[in-house]
């Protein structure tokens, strides 16, 4: 739980000599970081990457070596090293200062490798892609931000294609003929590879994309209520904060060691904060950066293969034949969608109507934790299941938390946002917890169903951040299955936003999932739910909240995995 804390003469040639080359090396840093400061228009730190350290309470002598942790982020080195290799992201060698030296989706183009007359169900084409910048030349790099899918607008039906970036300029799509009938292609160029490095750029600075405030409340004189309103933020980076010096209350986490700070407020205490909200956000860019994200270089389809594409039924089905459990990959395609109905190639899942989804949650208490998009889940199952109705907990009731009881059936279902950093709308600060904090409280047990998503709200902070929150949250995890082991956890992935700018890009939820996979990787008993796919292919507009279609098919996965087949 998130509960603010009460503030309260003769020199020796040698060494003038050493003293002189720091003088120097000092001044060479002011002028550096003044040129910075001119050319961009904003002082921006960056931030380093954790350095591996002994941790002197739990470092052990052996015969062979000492065990090496990362206290800031609470991962081993060779995890931390693991994980910068699967996000390394390709991207320009050199500085590029030209808009057209950039990729140009007018001039980028996709081709059908090979493309035959007629398919069958199951096979697979292969796509080209071919990036150009502005003045037709063939870019000499790779780190594009590509999407690739083929649909059908008739048949409601589509399928996701990964894009694999061969550094060169040229990218390939195996696209799978899941369904019968017609299909074409599309691809578009999410973001240019420029733009990628600008996005990893200012993900890794001390920038504060996006602001908070702080509402501090309390008692004045003749018995006056004061209220004062300030900014908040995150502390966190190489240099340790977001304001320096005395001018903020620090309200630190115990468990997680996550600091907040807040300005300190001119008349009030820094035990006086009570609520809690987003601020507004701040761009870091400058004018040549601002041309290269424009709404005509980015999020935009690319010419191609438009051609219709024949695919004829097949005696050899394709599909799933594993129970929905723990321990499962996700396969590239996970599924399709063939008139609104998503068919999952992870494991045999079904679709459950309003009295089997009271089946299912029978005698079950369900744990919803994250942001907007497990609310979703919340509402959906509160319209959907028989005689499950909301409390009144005299909450927000986009805020939270929530909780729906079924009295018949014994069902309870809660949701609750994760901690701050939160872009919420004003809201108690003590209902901000900590997933790993409220996972810690839980008793578990075959009747418990864990459910937590972490992405949105992090985005607009360094990748470190979100390393130190998901290690945090996975000791809570193992500890939980360790005391009850029949918990049924399940993390639900990050989706695609709709969102394509220096806040809220698709590319930083993509990065965030691949240090959740990776974190949980070997974590017995998690099941790892993947949406990207669901939300990536669908033919509604992406958008961070997904639409009811897409909602409808993840709660049935949900379900599926519950109450596996």
């Amino acid at each position: 739980m998130f509960i603010p804390p009460t503030a309260n003469s003769k020199v020796h040639r040698t060494t003038h000599r050493c003293i002189c080359f720091l003088l120097i090396c000092l001044w060479t840093s002011i002028c550096m970081t003044l040129w910075r400061f001119l050319e961009s228009g904003h002082q921006i730190q960056q931030f380093q990457p954790p350095i591996p350290k002994h941790d002197k309470k739990k470092q052990m002598q052996t015969n062979s070596s000492s065990v090496i942790v990362i206290p800031d982020i609470g991962i081993s080195e060779e995890e931390w090293e693991r994980l910068q290799k699967a996000l390394d992201w390709p991207g320009p060698d050199q500085e590029i200062t030209q808009l057209g030296q950039s990729t140009s989706p007018v001039h980028s183009t996709f081709s059908i490798v090979g493309l035959r007359e007629s398919y069958k169900v199951g096979e697979k084409i292969t796509v080209t892609i071919t990036a150009r910048d502005h003045n037709k030349n063939l870019k000499r790099y790779g780190g594009d931000f590509f999407k690739a899918k083929l649909f059908n607008s008739k048949l409601k039906a589509s399928v996701y294609g990964e894009v694999v970036d061969h550094c060169n300029g040229t990218y390939s799509v195996a696209l799978l003929l899941p369904w019968e009938g017609q299909a074409q292609v599309y691809v578009r160029l999410e973001h240019s590879s420029e733009v990628v490095q600008i996005l990893k750029k200012y993900r890794e600075t001390s920038f504060p994309r996006s602001h908070y405030n702080g509402y501090y409340e309390g008692p004045g004189p003749n018995k006056i209520r004061i209220r004062e309103v300030v900014q908040c933020n995150l502390k966190w980076g190489a240099d340790g904060s977001w304001r320096k010096g005395d001018c903020c209350c620090e309200y630190k986490d115990v468990k997680t060691g996550t600091v907040w700070q807040c300005e300190r407020p001119k008349k009030l205490l820094c035990d006086h904060l009570v609520h809690h909200s987003k601020g507004s956000l701040e761009s870091p860019l400058n004018p040549f950066e601002k041309q290269l994200f424009t709404k005509t270089l980015t999020n935009i389809a690319i010419p191609g293969d438009t051609q219709t594409i024949n695919v004829h039924p097949n005696s050899t089905g394709i599909g799933p034949v594993e129970i929905c459990r723990s321990g499962i990959t996700t396969p590239v395609p996970a599924g399709f969608y063939l008139d609104d109905v998503w068919n999952s190639f992870v494991c045999n899942t079904k679709q459950f109507s309003s009295t089997q989804m009271g089946n299912c949650l029978k005698n079950k208490i369900v744990y919803l934790m994250g942001d907007s998009t497990t609310r979703q889940w919340f509402e959906y199952l509160e319209r959907k299941v028989p005689g499950l109705k909301r409390m009144d907990l005299h909450t927000p009731s986009t805020g939270g938390p929530l909780m729906a009881v079924e009295l018949n059936n014994n069902i309870i279902v809660h949701w609750r946002p994760h901690g701050v950093p939160l872009r919420f709308t004003k809201m108690l600060i003590t209902d901000l917890h900590y997933i790993g904090n409220d996972i810690d409280e839980i008793a578990g047990g075959r009747h418990a169903v864990v459910v937590f998503t972490i992405f949105a709200h992090l985005v607009f902070h360094p990748i470190t951040f979100y390393v130190h929150e998901v290690a945090k949250i996975r000791q809570s995890v193992v500890a939980l299955l360790s005391r009850a082991p029949e918990t049924t956890v399940i993390i639900k992935s990050g989706n695609t936003a709709g969102v394509k700018n220096i806040f809220q890009s698709d590319w930083y939820a993509m990065q965030q999932n691949t240090v959740m996979q990776e974190m949980f990787r070997d974590i017995d008993g998690v099941i790892y739910f993947d949406v990207w796919q669901m939300t990536s292919c669908h033919y509604l507009r992406e958008n961070v909240h997904p639409g009811p279609v897409v909602v409808a098919n993840e709660v049935d996965m949900l379900l599926s995995y519950i109450c596996p087949a």
